[in-house]
């Protein structure tokens, strides 16, 4: 659905050149909600910007199903749309074409104030060419997608965060996009209201066949709603693939801190620094983590029997990711050096993931 291969888009900053963007390639696919995470200044939200040229890439190409391919070259753009071979500046009304294919959404709403639910709605449709009545049945229909009927003539000052957001995923979808793009959409919300907009969605996916890219710096969100994740840093993706595959085995470093965040893990690395007293036994510290091949198995308890070593579980979490468990555990290892090894050998050797923290 859409292909990015090298993309490149810098900016000149006080203190010289910033590569926001730098050498990404994707491929998000037809009905994927793709999620693409990272902490602040990584440099995703130029990404999803560069996708809808909102912001115009320096260099790269960009390719969308239905479209066709739009290569960058020294801050130009050139298109060359399906069922075409000739390759021509990226024109206006070819822009215009783009952007009709793809919906955003952004983290702080931008509703027109003074406007009431159903005029924010119908505002992008007010040069479609639709007459009055088709325009009114789209957004009503819109209204009962979002399930914010009895909200029409209201205005956003009299709205929650989650209708607010609501409102505006209904004006996104207002010219039938086959893309909804979706910038931080949940991280001005509370709880319940990200749990709401999340499910909502997860069912435009599933109803309308939308493919979703979503970015966001929260592991919860990606865990919660995408198939696949993209992790950037400084402007790189340094990890990419199925949600599942990324977080049972997490490859960089920045993966690996975000999947801790997450799971209530990495309070281990507190409890490293102050030295604290469940660790003053000695021993060695290690992390587990059960894929769906091995979490049902009871490791801990058989391992503490074979070889004679003393299993201290100090910090453990359990959840569903796309339907299948996945396991984690911190455990000191305590008893005869030779032991231990053989101990996390024989948990290897099950399917287990070890890794040692600190040796004893």
């Amino acid at each position: 659905m859409i292909e990015l291969q090298s993309l490149y888009k810098s900016f000149a900053g006080p203190e010289g050149v910033i590569r926001a963007v730098e050498d990404v390639s994707l491929e998000i696919r037809e009905g994927d909600v793709y999620g693409i995470v990272g902490y602040s200044g990584a440099g995703k939200s130029t990404l999803v910007r560069c996708i809808n040229l909102l912001e115009r890439p320096d260099a790269g190409t960009l390719r969308v199903k239905g479209f066709g391919t739009v290569r960058f070259e020294s801050g130009r753009a050139f298109c060359r749309q399906e069922g075409s071979e000739a390759e021509t500046a990226l024109s206006e009304k070819q822009l215009r074409q783009l952007r009709g294919s793809m919906g955003m959404i952004f983290q702080h709403f931008n509703l027109l104030d003074r406007s009431s639910v159903f005029e924010n709605i119908s505002y992008p449709l007010r040069h479609s060419g639709l007459s009055k009545a088709a325009i009114r049945a789209r957004v009503l229909e819109l209204l009962d997608l979002v399930d914010l009927r009895e909200k029409a003539n209201a205005y956003p000052s009299e709205l929650s965060g989650g209708q607010k957001q609501r409102v505006a995923i209904a004006r996104a979808l207002a010219n039938n996009p086959r893309i909804l793009l979706s910038d931080e959409a949940t991280s001005a919300l509370d709880p319940d209201a990200t749990e709401s907009i999340l499910r909502l969605l997860k069912e435009l996916n599933r109803r309308l066949g939308l493919t979703i890219v979503l970015i966001t710096h929260e592991m919860a969100v990606v865990k919660s709603i995408c198939s696949k994740v993209a992790v950037m840093e400084s402007g790189r993706v340094v990890e990419q693939g199925g949600v599942y595959e990324v977080f049972s085995a997490p490859q960089a470093a920045i993966t690996r801190k975000f999947v801790d965040s997450s799971s209530g893990l990495g309070r281990i690395n507190k409890l490293i620094e102050e030295q604290s007293e469940v660790l003053s036994g000695g021993g060695t510290l290690i992390r587990c983590t059960y894929n769906k091949d091995c979490v049902g198995e009871a490791l801990i308890s058989e391992v503490s029997r074979l070889y004679g070593v003393n299993m201290n579980i100090l910090l453990g979490s359990l959840e569903l990711l796309q339907g299948s468990p996945l396991g984690g555990l911190i455990v000191l290892v305590g008893g005869d050096m030779e032991k231990r090894r053989a101990a996390i050998q024989h948990l290897c050797e099950n399917n287990v993931i070890v890794e040692v923290i600190e040796h004893g």
